[in-house]
């Protein structure tokens, strides 16, 4: 499972979870509308991500869903 996931059809493109991502990895989609016309928030590199869930804190539509990798 990848450890972010956006829901494109809540995601305002506010970037607030771009401003706070410490690998900056996420993005605004500027190809893509939500049905509420909307850019969503992506990101761009799922292996890069560090599980600090500091996209999902910030995201004032709660968009955003971290999810924690197994670990061995």
């Amino acid at each position: 499972m990848a450890p972010i996931k956006i829901d494109d059809n809540i995601c305002k493109g506010c970037e607030l979870c771009i401003s706070v991502c410490p690998k900056k990895i996420l993005k605004i989609n500027k190809e893509k509308l939500n049905s509420k016309g909307f850019c969503p928030a992506s990101i761009t590199s799922q292996e890069l991500c560090i599980e600090c869930a500091f996209c999902a804190q910030m995201c004032p539509e709660t968009a955003i869903e971290v999810f924690k990798k197994e670990r061995k």
